[in-house]
C-alpha cells in the first residue's frame, strides 16, 4: 500500500463522513431552529432561541459551502487535480 491509497483510505472513512456530518448537523440545526420558532409563538424568549439556531445553522452551512467552493476554485486556477483520485 503507497501513499496515495492510504490518503485515499484517509479521506474516504475519515474526512469525507466528518465534513458530511458538520454539514448535516448545520441543516439540523436550521431546522431545529425553524421548529422552536413555529413551535413557541406566543413565548418570545423561545422564538428567539429559535431564530438564533435556525442563523448559526445557515452559518454553518454557508461556511461548509464556501471552504468546498474555495478549494474547488484552488483546484482548477492552478490545474491541479484532486489529490486523492487515482491518475493512470
Amino acid at each position: 500500500m503507497d501513499g496515495r491509497e492510504v490518503m485515499v483510505k484517509i479521506v474516504d472513512l475519515i474526512i469525507d463522513p466528518i465534513v458530511l456530518l458538520i454539514f448535516s448537523a448545520g441543516v439540523f440545526l436550521f431546522m431545529w431552529g425553524l421548529v422552536m420558532f413555529l413551535w413557541q409563538v406566543d413565548n418570545p424568549e423561545e422564538r428567539k432561541k429559535g431564530v438564533q439556531h435556525m442563523l448559526w445553522g445557515i452559518i454553518g452551512v454557508f461556511i461548509m459551502a464556501t471552504v468546498f467552493g474555495i478549494i474547488n476554485i484552488v483546484l482548477n486556477t492552478f490545474g491541479l487535480e484532486d489529490p486523492t483520485k487515482f491518475t493512470f
